[in-house]
Formats: C-alpha cells, structure tokens, sequence
C-alpha cells in the first residue's frame, strides 16, 4: 500500500491534529492532503497519506495510531487508499 487515508473521529480539544501529524513524522509518513473540521464539540480529519518512506511495518504503523487513538480519546483508523475509494463510490 503506497497511499492511504487516516481518519480522525472525537470530542474537541487542542492538540490534536499536532499529535497525529508528530506521529506520522515519527514513522516518516507524509501527509498529502487533509481536511478537518469540528461539528458541535466533535473534531473529525481526514488526511490521505504517503506511506511509501514509512520506517516500519503497516501493522506497526496501525497499532502505534490505535494506541494514540486511546491516549487522546478518538477513533483513529488507517485504509487503503483504493479500497476506501471503492467502498465510497456512488
């Protein structure tokens, strides 16, 4: 998978989009688009990524994002780029 989509879903509050993008740049993913917004007091991101210079395994990469996730509260979830398209065709 070169490309996916990282999607961020929870309460509001400061720091978020600063503590996802340290840990994409911790395992050297790049970000190359990203929306967010924050509807009533929910904070929603997507971002599509380039996971081609990442220094470590999907898995790896998945868990690190999920454990984040619980830290801060949030849903984090990462899909193949393809895939997501597909499944988000009309």
């Amino acid at each position: 998978m070169k490309n996916a989509i990282v999607s961020v879903v929870g309460q509001d509050k400061v720091g978020i989009i600063a503590a996802v993008s340290a840990l994409l740049s911790q395992y050297e993913v790049n970000i190359l688009d990203i929306r967010q917004t924050v509807m009533e007091e929910y904070f929603t991101m997507m971002m599509q990524v380039d996971l081609s210079g990442m220094n470590t395994n999907l898995t790896a990469f998945k868990d690190a994002l999920r454990a984040l996730g619980e830290a801060q509260g949030l849903s984090i979830g990462v899909y193949d780029e393809g895939l997501f398209n597909a499944m988000h065709r009309v």
